[in-house]
């Protein structure tokens, strides 16, 4: 090759982030540009928490449906994506203040050791970063998938012994019931053929969180009454813990008239993805007929959002993107700080 083509060897060449990048509104480039390098810093500051958090989606079982959150958000993102190019980003100074109180949460969960708080504020403050960067319109239109990310904080581990007891009572309630002699302390249950014991793996915890999470997604996405909504998401909590004793209570009779071992290897096929799958099944086939809208017709449309006069008074605000990502790093500086503080004095 010729010397003097060397080059040009790239000259015309479109790479895929360049075209990515000109599909992108003007308006929505620094906007963007500004809200990822203030996640890059929050993150910075919170990197053990999303470490811990990203361990349990990927390592413990109860958690692992937090996995398709980020998915799901990016998908309901996606759903508005009309709607988000009839409108421009206008960043809201008060929303610097959401950040603070989410790395508040952080710090304070830092402090006390509870892991629950810390992982919510990190959340929160990119939540928050989301809110200020992008203002209020643009946050009210994404108002279900920026909610929706809350779900990336594993919670449920509190509720297990609470979980464990109801299993119990109602396995115990069936099995006198069904005319199997037994005794109940705690959360064992004494049988003719064995000691049963409502463990924390039986608490169906799992399958409840996950519900929890499948429930909130469909009554957005497919009702728009407050009352089917609230309905829908309290049977979603109901149905799975019913289940789940009605569950505990099979392996007990199974146990009675097929042996333990036989009835110990059912549930522990049984009480995986079929059981939930089961249970989804159930919910949404009682539910089907209730639905009221698309997915893609969620939440508001641009046009909704300009006979809401609040939004407005939202936006008189004159505070620049780069004004908003210095406050965001100021705060990140502060918090990290205190946590170094606290770290060297024995406290964080």
């Amino acid at each position: 090759m010729p010397p003097e083509t060397t080059g040009n060897l790239y000259q015309g060449t479109v790479w895929p982030w360049q075209s990515a990048l000109e599909r992108v509104p003007h308006g929505w480039r620094m906007p963007l540009g500004v809200l990822a390098a203030a996640i890059t810093l929050i993150g910075m500051v919170t990197a053990r928490e999303w470490g811990e958090m990203f361990h349990q989606w990927w390592n413990i079982d109860t958690y692992n449906h937090i996995l398709l959150v980020p998915l799901i958000t990016i998908w309901l993102i996606w759903l508005k994506a009309d709607e988000l190019a009839k409108l421009s980003p206008r960043p809201f100074g008060w929303g610097a203040a959401l950040v603070a109180a989410g790395l508040m949460l952080w710090l304070a969960g830092r402090l006390t050791g509870i892991n629950l708080f810390a992982q919510a504020g990190a959340v929160g403050a990119v939540q928050g970063a989301v809110v200020a960067v992008l203002g209020v319109r643009v946050s009210t239109l994404l108002a279900l998938p920026l909610a929706y990310a809350a779900f990336m904080v594993p919670f449920g581990d509190e509720i297990i012994p609470q979980l464990q007891s109801i299993t119990a009572k109602m396995a115990i309630a069936l099995t006198l019931g069904s005319g199997i002699p037994a005794v109940i302390d705690g959360i064992f249950i004494d049988t003719p053929v064995g000691l049963f014991v409502v463990a924390e793996a039986c608490s169906g915890v799992k399958f409840l969180v996950a519900m929890v999470t499948l429930s909130v997604l469909v009554s957005f996405t497919r009702f728009t009454s407050w009352t089917r909504r609230a309905i829908f998401v309290a049977a979603s909590i109901m149905i799975p813990i019913l289940a789940n004793g009605v569950r505990a209570w099979g392996t007990i009779y199974i146990a009675q008239f097929a042996g333990v071992e036989f009835a110990a290897g059912f549930d522990h096929v049984f009480y995986g993805w079929i059981f939930f799958a089961l249970v989804v099944a159930i919910v949404l086939a009682g539910a089907w007929r209730f639905f009221q809208s698309e997915p893609e017709d969620y939440g508001y449309t641009a046009s909704d959002l300009d006979a809401m006069t609040w939004v407005a008074r939202f936006e008189d605000g004159r505070e620049g993107s780069m004004v908003i990502l210095a406050c965001i790093a100021a705060l990140c500086v502060a918090a990290w700080m205190a946590a170094a503080i606290l770290a060297s004095s024995g406290l964080g």
